[in-house]
């Protein structure tokens, strides 16, 4: 027979393993970043190559430290400070995309790692740039996606309210997969507005 297993085993076992992988990267990858920094202090010149790979070392260190709350494991009464998530958020978004944070205070992580998806989430909705705005209070976080041209049509749009994940979507979308696992354990449910140089997503 068979071995059936249960639905939200799997889904630990998946936050598990991102945890894991990040936990077990960040490390070398911190090493490596310092081990550059040395160097500079030793005189070693500061060259276009050198600031290419220190830049990249840092920002390879800060999507780890992003990645390992959206998709690692999180527990309640796991807590994350405005400090700890701007700071993180300021190493990553460093591009062409502006986050702009204006949630206050102390936030459970369960609560950081939704708003995390959800940044992924409609990140993707800003090919050419723009800006995202956090706001609202814990019991709703309201992200707005400003920017000259949207990319927000897609199927994988309609995951976010109907819970319906299709098969074949690409890990480049799984954010829109996970998002509805996560604010199902925290009863909550997502809302999305369009116009055309914005899209809201409530959580």
């Amino acid at each position: 027979m068979d071995a059936q297993f249960d639905p939200q085993l799997n889904r630990n076992l998946a936050a598990l393993i991102g945890s894991r992988i990040c936990h077990d990267l960040i490390s070398p990858v911190g090493a490596i970043s310092n081990g550059l920094e040395m160097l500079t202090l030793t005189g070693t010149p500061s060259g276009p190559e050198m600031h290419l790979l220190q830049s990249s070392a840092d920002h390879a260190n800060a999507r780890l430290r992003f990645f390992r709350v959206a998709f690692g494991l999180s527990s309640d009464g796991q807590i994350m400070t405005e400090d700890d998530v701007c700071a993180i958020l300021s190493d990553v978004f460093t591009g062409n995309i502006a986050v702009d944070w204006q949630l206050q205070g102390v936030l459970d992580r369960p609560l950081v790692q939704a708003v995390f998806l959800a940044l992924l989430c409609v990140e993707t909705a800003l090919p050419y740039g723009g800006r995202i705005t956090l706001s609202g209070q814990a019991d709703t976080v309201t992200l707005t996606a400003q920017g000259e041209r949207l990319a927000c049509e897609g199927d994988h749009w309609h995951i976010l309210t109907q819970r319906n994940a299709p098969g074949d979507l690409s890990a480049a979308l799984v954010q829109f997969a996970l998002l509805p696992e996560v604010l199902a354990k925290l009863q909550r449910n997502a809302t999305i507005d369009r116009t055309p140089n914005t899209v809201t997503l409530r959580i």
